[in-house]
C-alpha cells in the first residue's frame, strides 16, 4: 500500500484533488439550494411545499448513480452539451440540495415560534427574520449532520466515476490495472479518503465547539 503511495502519489493526488473539487463544490451549491428549499417545505403555502416535497423525495428516493446518468445522458438529448466534470457537480448537487433541505427543514422546525411573532412584532421583514435570527440558530443545530452530508458526498464522488471524471476512483483503478496490485491500489485510496473525511470531522468538531462556545456567552 505505501509502495503504491509513494510511486503514484502525484497521479493518486491529482485525482484526490478532483475529488475534492467536485464534492466541495456541490455540497457549496447544494447549500443554497438546501436553505431555499427548506423554505419552500416549511412555507404555509400549498403551492410551494408540493413541488418542494417532490423534489425532495425524488432526489433522496432514486439512487445517486441513476441520478448521475440521467444528468450525463439527458441533457445532451436536450441539446446542452455539458463536460463530464460539470455534470458530476449538478447531479451531486441536485442530490445533497435535496437531503440538507430536510436537515435545515428539522432545524427549523425546533426554532421556537414565538421568537418568529416577536420579529414580526418588531417590524423586522420575513428576510431578515430568516438570515438574522433563523438561519445562524439553524446552522448551530444541524451542524453534525451536516458533517454527515458532507462526508457522504466525498464518499458518493467515487461514483462520478462511470461518468468519465478521473477522480480519486477511477485514478485507483487505472493503477490497479497497469500494476496488476489491486488490493494495495485499493488500500491506498481507501487510506486517502479516510484521512480526507477524518479532517473533514476535526474541523466540524471545532466548528461546534466555537458555535456552542458564541451561544454560551450570548
Amino acid at each position: 500500500m505505501f509502495e503504491i503511495l509513494l510511486n503514484h502519489y502525484p497521479v493518486l493526488l491529482k485525482g484526490l484533488t478532483t475529488t475534492l473539487v467536485v464534492s466541495l463544490s456541490a455540497i457549496a451549491l447544494g447549500l443554497v439550494l438546501g436553505v431555499l428549499l427548506a423554505f419552500g417545505l416549511t412555507s404555509r403555502y400549498r403551492l410551494l411545499r408540493w413541488p418542494c416535497g417532490l423534489y425532495r423525495s425524488f432526489w433522496r428516493g432514486t439512487p445517486i448513480l441513476l441520478q448521475l446518468l440521467l444528468v450525463y445522458y439527458l441533457l445532451p438529448e436536450m441539446g446542452i452539451e455539458i463536460a463530464p466534470i460539470s455534470a458530476a457537480i449538478l447531479t451531486l448537487t441536485l442530490n445533497t440540495g435535496a437531503f440538507q433541505a430536510e436537515i435545515f427543514r428539522s432545524g427549523i422546525s425546533h426554532i421556537p415560534a414565538g421568537q418568529i411573532e416577536a420579529a414580526r412584532m418588531a417590524g423586522i421583514s420575513a428576510w431578515q427574520t430568516r438570515r438574522r435570527i433563523i438561519m445562524p440558530q439553524v446552522f448551530r443545530l444541524t451542524l453534525p449532520p451536516l458533517t454527515n452530508e458532507i462526508i457522504t458526498i466525498v464518499k458518493n464522488s467515487s461514483l462520478i466515476s462511470v461518468i468519465a471524471v478521473t477522480e480519486l476512483m477511477r485514478v485507483s483503478e487505472q493503477i490497479a490495472s497497469r500494476t496488476f496490485q489491486p488490493l494495495e491500489t485499493y488500500l491506498a485510496a481507501a487510506l486517502l479518503y479516510l484521512a480526507v473525511n477524518l479532517v473533514l470531522a476535526r474541523i466540524s468538531a471545532y466548528l461546534e465547539r466555537r458555535m456552542s462556545g458564541g451561544l454560551a456567552t450570548d
